[in-house]
């Protein structure tokens, strides 16, 4: 899909009506590690809004990884939203404050906390949007209802796209580590170091620290698992609709994580923009505007375009290891319980407005991703029918990129002391959205973040649904286990009895998620590797 339709997708999740505050205008003062702070209070919660946490990535920082940010002396007013990272289609996207910038690395914090000393648990949410898209002040974000349950809730920025991800061997020779990319998975580690150094200051325990992420905040999540610059800033981790890039291969063949590729995307949009032929090739690259290069990048997520350029983590030996998915096999991530699971209907926001699917093109689909074992594919995931394309398209999709991965990190789990959980969303709201794309990829947000409104189509079911649920992910964020009170059971995951938690109309315990086609996704998956193995 284009752009233009990527866009109109991230609309579709992104101006839901998600409520207003009760009119509270108190001013409230903390002070911070760079400088005194001026917030607001807003129906009994402390919001902190627009809170820089490093230095503004432009000029000579662009591409370049996050540095401290300059300290003040006069009250900074936080009290409205940071710009959100330039991306496509920002002409027509309402991300919180509406504006744009490269300067775009800042955070938000909603806490009950009356006083420092409370040291309630952290819930740091990492936004989706495929690396391409998104913000932390995106409004079904907002942390005011989560906040309430007895957490601080953080979301924060990171750059996105051709800013966020480039990779380019003259970057690559600049960085002290020989390598480039990743500068938005760098942002979130800087945010999570800003946690650790300021969070007590709002009421929060910098020792309980949850990531949490959808979509691409999902895939984020379980990356941080596996880098070594992540380690002990976080002490849990929710990873919701995604798994660390294995998996989303799927999506794109593009999105692999390779470093050859991808620094073959960022030399051909270098030229694209034409400095390459410069006599300083790295300050004509820093001399183009931030909107030249997303515009030049022409990102898309088209399923069925495998030329289609596309900005994303890379695998560079420094902030990630190579290979997540051996990391992930060996028990080499860090060792914090987490929360792992997706949803019934992943890929129908992807097929949202595919017209004329064919099976001969579902076939072309399945082999620019299987190549010689794409029959075995198309015998797990049949279509033998035009209109039985889009719904074998969504299985596919749900089960490869969400479902198998987030299995594999859960039996990954069973290496290590901590525990994982897994789980299926279930449940149909009668919403717009969800009239059009089922239990769509993104629909849990609003249960999970208590943002719905009866207007939209939720009734009392889902109102229940969503306490629960946050009350499962504070309980969790609390002590690593979200069972408590008033709660269904939640059985700890392991291989042998292959249990999982679906949050449905009701709340009930499952086993053997989508077992065979997750086998053979693990089948392909090993397959693949080892033809890799082989071709290096």
């Amino acid at each position: 899909m284009k752009v233009i339709k990527l866009t109109a997708i991230i609309l579709l999740l992104i101006t839901l009506p998600v409520g207003t505050f009760a009119d509270e205008k108190k001013s409230d003062v903390i002070q911070i590690n760079s400088g005194p702070i001026s917030g607001k209070v807003e129906d009994g919660v402390r919001v902190f809004l627009g809170i820089p946490f490093a230095a503004p990535p432009a000029g000579e920082l662009r591409w370049k990884p996050p540095q401290e940010i300059a300290s003040w002396n006069q009250v900074r007013n936080s009290t409205v939203y940071g710009p959100s990272c330039p991306q496509p289609g920002q002409s027509v996207l309402m991300l919180g404050s509406g504006k744009f910038s490269e300067d775009c690395l800042y955070l938000n914090v909603w806490t009950t906390a009356k006083k420092a000393d409370e040291r309630l648990p952290v819930m740091v949410w990492i936004h989706g949007g495929a690396f391409n898209f998104g913000s932390g002040t995106q409004p079904e974000y907002n942390g005011k209802n989560l906040a309430k349950k007895g957490v601080v809730v953080v979301t924060i920025n990171y750059r996105l796209g051709p800013l966020g991800f480039l990779v380019h061997p003259l970057l690559s020779k600049e960085s002290a580590h020989g390598t480039s990319g990743n500068y938005g998975l760098l942002d979130q580690i800087a945010a999570l170091k800003w946690v650790q150094k300021n969070i007590a200051a709002f009421g929060g325990n910098p020792d309980r620290v949850t990531i949490f992420g959808q979509s691409a905040g999902s895939r984020s999540v379980s990356l941080l698992m596996i880098s070594p610059l992540s380690a002990g800033l976080f002490h849990r981790a929710i990873a919701e609709s995604g798994g660390p890039i294995i998996g989303s291969e799927y999506l794109s063949p593009a999105f692999n994580g390779n470093m050859a590729n991808v620094s073959k995307m960022g030399q051909k949009l270098t030229a694209k923009l034409g400095c390459d032929k410069a006599e300083d090739v790295l300050a004509a690259m820093r001399a183009k505007s931030a909107q030249e290069w997303v515009e030049a990048a022409d990102c898309k997520t088209d399923l069925f375009d495998d030329e289609a350029p596309f900005f994303a983590p890379v695998f560079d030996g420094w902030v990630l290891p190579k290979n997540p998915l051996a990391a992930f096999s060996g028990g080499q991530q860090h060792d914090v319980p987490i929360i792992v699971g997706s949803t019934l209907n992943e890929g129908t926001l992807y097929l949202a407005d595919e017209k004329d699917l064919s099976v001969e093109k579902y076939k072309s689909f399945l082999k620019s991703r299987f190549a010689d074992q794409s029959g075995k594919a198309f015998a797990m995931f049949p279509a033998y029918k035009a209109e039985d394309v889009a719904p074998a398209i969504d299985h596919f999709l749900t089960v490869a990129a969400n479902a198998q991965p987030a299995r594999l990190v859960a039996q990954s789990m069973e290496r290590k002391k901590s525990r994982a959980y897994l789980y299926l969303f279930t449940r149909l709201p009668d919403t717009a959205m969800t009239r059009k794309l089922k239990v769509h990829h993104g629909v849990e947000l609003a249960y999970v973040f208590g943002n719905m409104s009866k207007s939209e189509g939720y009734n009392d079911t889902d109102m229940e649904l969503s306490h629960k649920m946050m009350d499962y992910w504070v309980n969790f964020a609390k002590t690593g286990n979200p069972n408590g009170k008033g709660l269904p059971d939640w059985p700890a995951y392991q291989s042998k009895s292959d249990l999982n938690l679906e949050f449905s109309d009701t709340i009930r315990t499952n086993k053997n998620l989508f077992k065979k086609q997750c086998d053979f996704i693990d089948r392909m998956s090993t397959y693949r590797r080892q033809a890799t193995n082989r071709s290096e």
